[in-house]
């Protein structure tokens, strides 16, 4: 929120005039780690490779073992990698892969 007010004890939304105290204000939630198929942390830039192959679906194609990507960026969601390989921009779970470098 960005319209809060803020006393000596209390916080109080100018929208609607809620009041809460400041003893009850939640922590930022802890950044997310992603790990691959061997437990390496991923971050954006890094690049991956397939360990096992996987069958595109709504496509006849297959990512074969070793298919390595372009530079990956993870984002949010049951499918943390986004990245391209074989000229296909696809959405992949971080267990069907491994580091290979960044």
């Amino acid at each position: 929120m960005t319209d809060v007010l803020e006393r000596a004890d209390e916080f109080e939304c100018m929208t609607c005039g809620h009041e809460w105290p400041k003893d009850e204000v939640e922590e930022a939630p802890e950044e997310r780690v992603v790990k691959d198929a061997h437990g390496n942390v991923l971050a954006d830039g890094d690049v991956v490779a397939m360990v096992k192959d996987l069958k595109l679906k709504g496509t006849s194609q297959v990512l074969k073992v070793g298919t390595k990507s372009k530079p990956i960026r993870l984002v949010d969601g049951d499918h943390e990698i986004d990245c391209k390989m074989n000229g296909l921009s696809i959405a992949l779970k971080a267990q069907f892969v491994k580091k290979v470098g960044a």
